[in-house]
């Protein structure tokens, strides 16, 4: 058996996440179900970050293994052909037997997109539209509290029960896309808990946009180690994994 690592880039929007289920459709779904169909053989494909239902990724990691010998190239180009155009095989190539998802990781980057304004209806599905002015400086100052290694508790799913909920943060940042005319925070750490940085982004999001809230409530939050907390936990069309880097 031959083990082979790829990248992948898909639109979630029509898809319950990445994880194949039973009954709603899901990306990994697709691709084995595509690859069975273009090539007569099953696969199991396993993936570095399972994306929740509607986010999206433009450099998913994912190995799998088949006795079937043929060029990655061609490999690539036939299962491309078959698949739905909101999912790409950037690139495929054989994997060392030893390669790990999960291990060797230097850092994954990921993407959180928001409106200011109403978005064109060809960039609406992936970013938040946020109505209210948001405070760009104030956002920053907000995510800055992150940096550093941190117990990530408060901003978990709360459904970690005897999980290591401590994180890295190595930075994360905001910037302003004239050409989308929105704006992306970028979260960078090696290792992330669920729900982890759709809530960062909303809570910060929501302290930039009041003026009752100072910056510090991200810090006492943070501080309280306590996942039930009324800041927001922001929508899942906004989020996006866009690079996993490994050692």
């Amino acid at each position: 058996m031959l083990k082979y690592k790829m990248i992948i880039a898909y639109d979630g929007t029509d898809y319950f996440g990445w994880q194949r289920q039973k009954e709603k459709l899901a990306v990994a779904q697709v691709l084995e179900d595509t690859f069975a169909t273009v090539f007569n053989r099953n696969i199991t494909l396993f993936a570095a970050s399972r994306t929740d239902a509607g986010v999206h990724a433009v450099g998913q990691v994912v190995t799998f293994k088949t006795d079937l010998v043929v060029q990655t190239q061609k490999m690539m180009r036939a299962w491309n052909n078959l698949l739905p155009s909101n999912i790409a095989i950037r690139s495929i190539e054989k994997a060392e037997a030893d390669f790990h998802l999960h291990a060797n990781v230097v850092n994954k980057t990921y993407w959180y997109h928001f409106f200011s304004k109403p978005p064109l209806p060809f960039v609406s599905r992936y970013g938040w539209y946020y109505r209210y002015p948001v405070d760009i400086n104030k956002l920053q100052q907000s995510l800055n509290i992150f940096i550093g290694t941190h117990d990530f508790r408060s901003f978990s799913t709360g459904d970690e029960r005897g999980e290591d909920t401590i994180r890295t943060i190595n930075s994360a940042t905001v910037e302003y896309l004239s050409r989308y005319n929105a704006y992306r925070i970028e979260i960078v750490g090696p290792k992330f808990l669920h729900y982890m940085v759709r809530r960062m982004a909303g809570a910060c999001i929501e302290v930039a946009s009041r003026d009752d809230l100072k910056v510090d409530e991200i810090k006492r939050v943070l501080e309280a180690k306590n996942p039930e907390h009324l800041l927001p936990n922001a929508p899942a069309k906004g989020l996006m994994l866009y690079k996993i880097r490994y050692k």
